[in-house]
């Protein structure tokens, strides 16, 4: 069965999903949808593209595709996903998959209603080296895990355009970059519920409407606490993007760079797993990252199988983000559940 993928968006993002469609045998990139011809034109040539359509209406209509990875800016999420999802096609929906919580809710409403798969490109979930330590975590390498460290950073570095306009994208580095180190430690815990969130943010190194520097303290249900700094412009960072670590009773493991060191304390010495990662890596975003992604989507389709990266999850990502805003705004810890 060849699935006929559709992608909304023609920018950065877009392409990068583009390459994984055209990876995949068993799917067929049928159209794009991009308002702007001067973005879709040259879109549709480099990607081979047949179809373009200046709204998602329009391919809707001409019963083009099967499925559509949504890779437009934050404020289009919601709308299209649940525009798609009512008109019977799969979503893929890059992260955050939506403004608010409760624009989350509704498109996981949605996909419920309407049977339709419906995914959060919640990345690094599908990277090789997570999911290594993931399973470290899962062979309970590590023990108890009693807190953890991860970045969401951009070094010497920010975006513009939509990204800087709260409106459009809903918040600032937080949004962008914050939630791949939130989603990548819930996933790496197994994915625990949040409890409560404790935030300090701001905004230091731009003229714009939204945060770029942001320290986070998430404490977990099963008693594990997460540190997390996230931010645009930061002269300096720990880690590059999802990287990770987290402090066991039995040991430490990292992502980027992606180790164990198991201590042996009756015999005074500390193994190290060599597991054959190179670090720092040629691309630290992969595009074979991606390709499992999307693979992993289109394998749903087929199987009816709830994703990796479910709406549900997305929805989770989606109320830690806001109660760390609000957090930031009150200087209070926010709870979720009770402790």
């Amino acid at each position: 069965m060849t699935i006929r993928v559709a992608i909304a968006g023609a920018g950065f993002i877009a392409s990068i999903h583009a390459k994984a469609v055209k990876n995949q045998p068993n799917a067929e990139l049928v159209a794009v949808v991009e308002k702007f011809e001067d973005k879709a034109k040259p879109f549709a040539e480099e990607y081979a593209i047949p179809n373009v359509y200046t709204t998602l209406e329009d391919l809707i209509a001409a019963s083009t595709a099967d499925a559509i990875i949504i890779g437009t800016p934050n404020f289009l999420h919601a709308s299209q996903s649940i525009t798609a999802l009512k008109a019977g096609l799969h979503v893929l929906v890059e992260k955050p998959m939506a403004l608010s919580v409760e624009e989350a809710t509704r498109m996981d409403q949605v996909s419920r209603e309407t049977s339709r798969i419906l995914m959060v490109g919640h990345c690094w979930r599908y990277d090789r080296e997570v999911n290594w330590l993931r399973e470290q975590v899962a062979a309970n390498q590590l023990g108890n895990i009693i807190r953890t460290k991860g970045y969401g950073i951009h070094e010497n570095w920010g975006p513009k355009g939509w990204f800087v306009q709260k409106d459009l994208s809903g918040g600032g580095a937080l949004m962008d970059m914050g939630i791949h180190a939130i989603d990548t430690v819930r996933y790496l815990l197994g994915d625990p519920d949040p409890v409560s969130v404790y935030a300090q943010i701001g905004t230091y190194y731009g003229d714009y409407n939204v945060d770029d520097t942001g320290m986070l303290i998430i404490r977990w249900e099963n008693g594990t606490v997460s540190y997390i700094e996230t931010g645009w412009w930061q002269p300096h960072s720990d880690g590059p993007e999802a990287a990770t670590q987290l402090f066991g009773l039995k040991g430490y493991g990292s992502v980027f760079p992606s180790c164990l060191a198991l201590p042996d304390l009756e015999h005074d010495q500390v193994e190290v797993i060599d597991n054959g990662f190179v670090f720092p890596r040629e691309e630290h975003c992969e595009q074979e990252m991606y390709d499992r992604q999307v693979a992993h989507f289109l394998s749903c389709i087929q199987e009816q199988a709830i994703p990796n990266s479910s709406a549900s999850k997305g929805l989770a990502n989606m109320e830690i983000l806001a109660a760390a805003y609000k957090s930031g705004e009150t200087g209070k810890v926010v709870w979720l559940k009770d402790a």
